[in-house]
């Protein structure tokens, strides 16, 4: 502990696996290790694929790579300290090495919101105004949305590990997770947490909150102009091209809901259902989307199957 008169600081807190099945870890680590092979494994062909295949260097595609990173990104954010728990039990993790990996997964997150408003945005103006697409959406302007996304995610979380430095700790360390969560670090500290609440809550409700009721919108405005096409496969063709990122959106958005709600309100809710929900929220979007875009995108399989054909030959 750093003791500096009635200020105290952890020098680490200590990570939780999974309540009451502890024993288990190492069985439990195989399909953690599954999720986050298939996560690195699956972004890293859909960045190749769209990078080596020229018809897909338009809009939809580059804003699926800016997801891709992304989700590598939260992927190697948490693999290191759960499979370090699972494994080999290290539930040690130093203070500053605890926020620096929060800041991280928030960032992250909050540009995976960000990204997926924006490939709504994409969907909306290719169905609405197919002919207007390609000027409105050119390359330099998805440029532009992708720069913006990282540099609103990183400016609105800034503050958060200085507010966090400047609470003094109880005695009290054990975090929920593997892995460090703002509300999580915050629930630890024996000062006023007020201005950390409220901060956390505005930028929440300001970013992914706005970007969640912007994406609805979207597709208001697509279900209105799929419903005035003429004929029922115009409808169907118009849909399909909006089901992987339906998908996308609500693998993402459904646990990081339920996790920032219990955490926030949940104190009478089993760790079991917490844990679950965390994990959830953070290994199975990385790991599903590219599965889903693999599945779903016609372009995309094709192209990977052109590829696979290619390297047999």
């Amino acid at each position: 502990w750093e003791i500096n008169g009635s200020f105290y600081q952890p020098s680490a807190f200590l990570m939780m696996g999974i309540p009451g099945l502890e024993p288990l870890h190492p069985w439990i680590s195989i399909p953690f290790c599954a999720l986050y092979l298939t996560a690195l494994l699956g972004n890293c062909v859909i960045l190749f694929i769209i990078r080596r295949t020229p018809s897909l260097h338009e809009p939809m595609y580059y804003f699926l790579s800016m997801l891709a990173v992304t989700d590598l990104g939260l992927a190697l954010c948490t693999l290191p300290t759960t499979l370090g728990l699972f494994w080999f039990n290290v539930r040690r993790i130093a203070f500053d090495a605890c926020l620096t990996q929060m800041y991280f997964i928030h960032i992250l997150s909050f540009i995976e919101s960000s990204v997926l408003l924006a490939m709504a945005f994409d969907r909306f103006v290719a169905i609405s105004h197919p002919l207007r697409h390609p000027a409105i959406l050119t390359r330099s302007t998805v440029l532009k949305i992708g720069l913006a996304i990282v540099l609103r995610g990183t400016v609105s979380l800034l503050p958060i590990p200085f507010l966090l430095k400047r609470l003094s700790y109880c005695g009290r360390t054990e975090l929920s997770h593997s892995f460090c969560f703002h509300p999580d670090i915050m629930n630890l500290a024996c000062a006023d947490i007020k201005v950390n609440v409220f901060y956390g809550m505005i930028v929440l409700l300001s970013t992914v909150g706005m970007d969640f009721i912007f994406i609805v919108l979207s597709y208001i405005l697509i279900i209105r102009t799929v419903v005035s096409l003429t004929t029922r496969e115009e409808c169907l063709k118009a849909l399909n091209t909006c089901v992987s990122h339906i998908c996308a959106v609500l693998l993402f958005f459904i646990p990081m809901i339920g996790l920032s709600m219990i955490h926030r309100f949940g104190r009478d809710v089993p760790p079991l259902v917490n844990t679950v929900v965390a994990y959830t929220y953070l290994t199975i979007p990385p790991a599903l989307n590219p599965v889903i875009y693999s599945i779903k995108s016609t372009h995309i399989r094709e192209a990977l199957l052109r590829a696979l054909c290619r390297k047999r030959g």
